[in-house]
């Protein structure tokens, strides 16, 4: 939470205290209230020094020690790996490097010469092991209370009117940050002036809080209030793993969470339990979704011990869970839990999954918007191509249509139950695919995954209206006639290919080509936002056009050119398609 500079840059103001007999330059106000006025020996000049020191405990993964912070970028040896860290972000380099295996001996060693910075915003020269250990041992423990408050902070900047012994203005200070915050008040401190801090002033509390005092008094009861408010987590490891069990507990009820990593025994279950859902109830319950829908019931409950945050499940039916897991690391909407003999389980926050699935509940989530199918395997090969820019939209009364050349070709759908679960099936001409009895396995708003032996299907909630970019693609395309001005895969331009055709968006999704014989080639297209704006074509099995199908990433659109791109796993371009607006 403290702001780190390498420099003081405090004004030389200093000096003017000495030439106090030189009036022309003095400013006359009204004198400030003794309670306004900061002084050696006032509580609230002491609250603000505490809550200007320098936090140490950020990087106490390298150093063990959170009085002090060692300044980057610096070189150090991770388990016989030589990592430079530049940002606090590459903490969790080092972390990881550490959790990689669970039962091995973590080790970290610091190239020197370093520099430190202490509490109090000096920075310092240390060149070996022997004199860094001088320093950290005069750090309190692990979590012991100290003087330094982490809980609220100034928002800077703020400014200081400095005052002679007759309470007369003879400058006036803006701070920057807390090191010279803290150098300030240190002078402040030593009574070498008088001074008092010029209102409003905004603090942030831990939670991003901001909080506006007007004078003194409610300044120092804001200190006050907030000192103790938060976890300062000043223990020897990186991340916020170190919460009380209130903060666990609402921590873990505030979503629902899925499993993403699983191992049991030394044994990596993580295909047979992923995608599972756990919500935790106050009561002490949890709901289990699996894979299929069945919702199994358990218990659960937490305590602090010395070994940490303990997470205890337990349900009858389900022993791989049954365990009180070490909760050895919490990030943002991610747990992390461990026990000993090889047991891990990584979990990640999903507000959006629902765990009790009824039939009423998949039929409002089917008739949301359009569906994209963005994944169909069956029989191992994939079919997703055929599907481009032909959504499916569902309706009541069983009623399922797709949108083909700009219509929509009507079907039936069904919803059902098995033991397994909820299933689906769509009944569509000449999709025979989509008829397979289809186990709901996943469901979101916005997600709905589909499951059957060895076939998979997933279909993405497609929803136009509302989105300003995807209006703005529909607008570009629809206005004007195309034609390829580039279509270049990998190191073979291929533009000629496409000479005289003549591209046509039209409403509803159809395309219409008009080659150079004036003969017509039909598609479908849809503009849609996933991880980014694409823009889906499919052409069917036309030459050359057949070669465009695909559903491009949008990299550029302006009224009168779109330049598209394929990208292969790596993110590495593969081919680019650029259409520009017939003239």
């Amino acid at each position: 939470m403290k702001t780190k500079i390498s420099t003081l840059l405090l004004l030389p103001f200093f000096a003017l205290l000495m030439l106090t007999s030189c009036q022309q330059e003095v400013v006359d106000i009204t004198p400030p209230a003794d309670s306004e006025a900061l002084s050696a020996s006032s509580p609230l000049t002491a609250l603000m020094s505490s809550a200007s020191k320098m936090d140490g405990s950020k990087d106490n993964i390298i150093d063990n020690a959170s009085c002090l912070s060692i300044e980057l970028p610096v070189t150090v040896v991770v388990n016989g790996l030589e990592i430079i860290i530049d940002s606090e972000e590459d903490y969790k380099v080092i972390e990881a490097i550490f959790n990689e295996f669970e039962e091995d001996d973590d080790y970290l060693e610091i190239i020197f010469p370093i520099t430190i910075i202490t509490a109090e915003h000096d920075d310092i020269v240390i060149n070996n092991a022997d004199e860094l250990k001088e320093f950290v041992d005069e750090c309190k423990g692990e979590n012991e209370n100290d003087d330094d408050i982490e809980c609220i902070d100034f928002k800077y900047p703020i400014s200081f009117s400095v005052y002679d012994v007759n309470f007369q203005v003879i400058d006036v200070i803006t701070v920057e940050n807390d090191r010279q915050l803290y150098k300030f008040l240190k002078r402040v401190k030593n009574s070498e002036f008088l001074a008092s801090l010029n209102f409003p002033v905004t603090m942030v509390l831990a939670d991003g809080t901001e909080v506006v005092v007007n004078n003194n008094e409610e300044l120092e009861n804001t200190i006050n209030e907030a000192k103790d408010a938060c976890d300062e987590d000043d223990d020897n490891d990186y991340g916020d793993d170190d919460f009380t069990k209130e903060r666990l507990d609402e921590y873990l009820q505030i979503c629902p969470w899925v499993v993403h990593e699983f191992k049991r025994n030394n044994q990596d279950n993580t295909v047979e339990y992923q995608s599972y859902a756990l919500n935790f109830k106050e009561d002490g319950v949890v709901r289990m979704r699996a894979r299929n829908g069945d919702i199994l019931t358990g218990t659960w409950s937490t305590r602090v011990t010395k070994r940490g945050a303990l997470l205890k499940l337990e349900f009858d039916t389900l022993a791989d869970f049954t365990l009180e897991w070490i909760v050895y690391d919490i990030e943002y909407g991610k747990i992390k839990l461990y026990e000993e003999g090889g047991n891990r389980i990584i979990m990640k926050k999903n507000c959006d999954v629902v765990i009790d699935i009824t039939k009423e509940r998949i039929e409002n989530y089917l008739q949301e918007c359009l569906w994209r199918v963005a994944r169909l395997q069956v029989d191992d090969v994939h079919n997703e191509k055929d599907y481009i820019g032909t959504p499916l939209k569902f309706f009541a009364n069983n009623v399922v249509k797709i949108r083909l050349n700009g219509e929509f070709v009507t079907g039936e759908y069904e919803i059902g139950v098995r033991n397994s679960g909820f299933f689906l099936q769509i009944f569509l001409q000449d999709r025979p695919n989509l008829k397979l009895e289809w186990l709901i396995t996943f469901l979101e708003p916005g997600l709905i995954k589909l499951e059957n032996e060895n076939n998979r299907m997933v279909l993405r909630r497609h929803c136009a209206d509302g989105d300003d970019d995807i209006n703005y693609i529909d607008d570009v395309l629809l206005t004007w006639e195309w034609e390829v001005a580039l279509y270049q895969d990998g190191d073979v331009n291929k533009t000629e290919e496409f000479f005289m055709y003549t591209i046509d968006f039209l409403e509803n999704g159809w395309i219409k080509v008009t080659d150079p014989n004036n003969g017509i080639i039909d598609g479908n297209w849809l503009a849609y936002r996933h991880e980014g704006l694409h823009l889906g074509l499919h052409f069917g099995i036309e030459a050359p056009f057949d070669d465009l199908n695909h559903r491009w990433k949008i990299a550029e659109i302006t009224q009168s050119r779109i330049e598209l791109k394929d990208l292969n796993a790596n993110g590495e371009i593969e081919r680019i398609l650029v259409l520009e607006k017939k003239e």
